[in-house]
């Protein structure tokens, strides 16, 4: 009786001790009641109830759930804090930059083109193009790149002080020259605030000059376009000069050669005592035909003489001495004809020579007139190939500044840092599991 049966006791303790304040021999006394008493939890150390597996596996997969969302969280810490430093904040400093401390740049934007004087009696492929503008694509690409060389950018800080310009102290650090800068860091400035384009269907040149102050742009844009007139102009003045010098060379050669046929000739002319050979030996073959027939003449007179039985002797004798005195004389005009007579050429060889001479002297005549021709065709193909350079739009100083583009540049920033970022992530991730594979 009395037994507290929760209460964990040892088997000796069951026993009831009697009281000792309680006489013996006398009236029991009442026993205290032992009711069950609470127990602090973490002093329960009686097994509890055995769980079911469905119960037990239900415990586990949730212990697995609050392990990944543990480890969840912690990663996307993490990745926030990768984040933060690779791409929010510069980011951040990138669009500060552009809002607080990047100097505005005015632009000043210009268009010209390039333009061929008209060709009307052009033909062939070069008239088909002439009106188009492919014809002046070659030129306009030329002084494309002549503006963006060096050399343009030499002589505009010659005349307009570019890098004095760009070397101003209250430009900010990143846009601003070094006053002692280089020509190829006053180069690369010049690069990043001169922007031309060819645009090849519509034939147009548009510039765009960016500077610290509306003004300057402005100067710089109109200084830059009389450059651009210039090299047009030398373009098409070296083509023109070396076509019509060509062809003036050509006529040099003609007239030289016309000359030097005319001086021989005269030579050929002067070297006989006779002024006209041809007339000489026109005379001399018109004298022997006279004597031929004469001869033939007193041939036939003798021939009848000798025909009769008793010829008079002294009229066969006259005949026969008149026969060959024609004979000789004939001979004589003959030699002298053709042959050679106190060391000077003969009439027949003379006159083929100047006849040579005459002919030689017609064709360079003919030739004289065909680069007289060519000189002037060359000459008026190359009025029609000017090149004339025309201003479409004219540089207007800006009121507002156009650069930096402080909303544009910032998302591009942002964009860009997140590629980078993004790009590393996964080269890295790549190379994990390669190693860990």
């Amino acid at each position: 009786m009395g037994v507290d049966p929760f209460e964990r006791a040892n088997m000796l303790e069951l026993v009831v001790q009697p009281n000792p304040a309680q006489p013996s021999g006398g009236p029991e006394a009442p026993q205290q009641v032992q009711l069950p008493q609470t127990v602090a939890p973490g002093a329960q150390t009686l097994p509890g109830p055995e769980l079911s597996p469905a119960e037990r596996r239900n415990r586990e997969i949730q212990a697995i759930q609050k392990d990944i969302a543990r480890r969840r969280r912690r990663r996307l810490a993490l990745l926030g804090a990768r984040l933060s430093f690779f791409v929010f904040l510069p980011t951040v400093l990138a669009g500060y930059y552009f809002f607080a401390m990047a100097t505005p740049m005015y632009a000043a934007k210009s268009e010209f083109l390039v333009l061929k004087a008209d060709n009307a009696g052009g033909g062939g492929l070069g008239g088909l193009l002439s009106g188009t503008q492919f014809a002046t694509s070659q030129d306009s690409i030329a002084v494309q790149g002549y503006l963006q060389s060096k050399e343009a950018m030499l002589r505009l800080d010659q005349e307009l002080g570019f890098k004095a310009h760009f070397t101003q102290p209250w430009i900010d650090p990143i846009q601003r020259l070094n006053p002692d800068a280089t020509n190829e860091e006053a180069y690369k400035t010049y690069s990043r605030n001169i922007k031309i384009g060819y645009d090849p269907t519509e034939g147009v040149v548009r510039m765009e000059v960016s500077a610290a102050d509306p003004q300057v742009s402005a100067e710089f844009s109109q200084r830059l376009i009389s450059y651009a007139q210039e090299k047009v102009n030398q373009l098409s003045e070296q083509k023109r000069t070396d076509q019509v010098g060509d062809a003036e060379s050509a006529l040099n050669l003609a007239e030289q050669k016309r000359r030097a046929a005319q001086e021989r000739l005269v030579r050929l002319q002067q070297r006989g005592t006779v002024l006209d050979p041809e007339g000489v030996i026109l005379s001399l073959r018109s004298q022997i035909s006279t004597f031929e027939i004469q001869r033939q003449e007193k041939e036939l007179e003798l021939a009848a003489l000798q025909d009769n039985a008793r010829p008079n002797q002294a009229k066969v004798a006259g005949a026969q001495a008149d026969i060959a005195r024609l004979d000789s004389l004939i001979q004589r005009l003959n030699d002298r004809m053709i042959n050679e007579s106190a060391g000077e050429a003969s009439l027949a060889s003379l006159t083929v020579e100047i006849q040579m001479a005459q002919a030689d002297l017609a064709t360079r005549d003919v030739m004289l007139q065909s680069a007289l021709q060519q000189v002037e065709q060359t000459r008026m193909e190359a009025n029609r190939q000017v090149r004339y350079l025309t201003t479409a739009v004219e540089p207007v100083p800006a009121d507002e500044p156009t650069y930096p583009r402080r909303f544009e540049n910032t998302i591009l920033a942002f964009l860009i840092f997140s590629g980078i970022y993004l790009m590393c992530s996964l080269t890295a991730s790549i190379l994990r599991e390669q190693v860990s594979s």
